[in-house]
């Protein structure tokens, strides 16, 4: 349901209203822009600054969505290790446990900005880093230049490859995107080798689940890259 339309200039801004008007993030299986959407969300909750911020995370979905979140959990543990599952939760085809965990999350949310003098309508408190506010371009040249390493800070690897899945998302639907990718051939993601396993079998699983277009033959809009070599 739509009862106000606000139009925002980038995903950046979109993302920050969300989690700023939020008191709970319900996920539901998408595609990789929801994987995105969750790598900015936990890109701001591993930051020190939000450590005795309250904001619970809840991936879900029917029986049918178990294969997308186990994928997305794999690969989540593998970038930021095993410790970034206390920063969710994922409970699979069980409705009123989502409701039962998400209402006692929210009462928590209450006392915090209770106890803090938050606004219980907007979250001002919660800090959202600079590089999470500004806007990324899917150009050749940008994606190109994403350093995706997690010999980095999480919070900066979790920037870095939020913006490969937006160039993916841009290549696959976008019509600057798609056009970019037919005129100058897939865009080039470089990563270290264990970070280049793991995301061409994340991206893999999203295309064997019919995850990677709405419709039609899907063809990668991308090459995942370590040294000279490519998959």
């Amino acid at each position: 349901m739509v009862n106000r339309l606000v139009i925002m200039p980038d995903i950046e801004k979109r993302l920050e209203a969300f989690v700023r008007l939020g008191h709970g993030i319900i996920v539901f299986p998408g595609g990789v822009g929801t994987a995105e959407e969750i790598l900015y969300l936990l890109g701001i909750l591993l930051d020190p600054k939000n450590a005795e911020i309250e904001l619970p995370v809840l991936f879900t979905g029917p029986a049918s969505a178990a294969a997308y979140f186990e994928e997305l959990d794999r690969f989540l543990k593998l970038l930021f290790g095993d410790e970034i599952s206390s920063k969710y939760a994922i409970v699979i085809d069980d409705a009123e446990e989502v409701g039962r965990q998400m209402a006692a999350s929210v009462r928590r949310v209450r006392k915090q900005r209770s106890a803090s003098g938050d606004a219980y309508y907007f979250n001002w408190l919660l800090h959202i880093p600079p590089e999470h506010q500004r806007d990324f371009e899917a150009t050749h040249e940008n994606v190109a230049g994403l350093e995706l390493n997690r010999d980095l800070p999480p919070g900066e690897l979790a920037v870095q490859v939020r913006r490969a899945f937006s160039a993916i998302v841009a290549g696959n639907v976008k019509e600057d995107g798609v056009r970019a990718i037919r005129e100058h051939g897939p865009f080039q993601l470089t990563a270290d080798k264990n970070l280049v396993e793991a995301l061409d079998k994340l991206l893999t699983a999203f295309s064997a689940q019919g995850r990677m277009k709405l419709h039609g033959e899907y063809s990668p809009c991308y090459e995942v890259v370590t040294g000279s070599e490519s998959s």
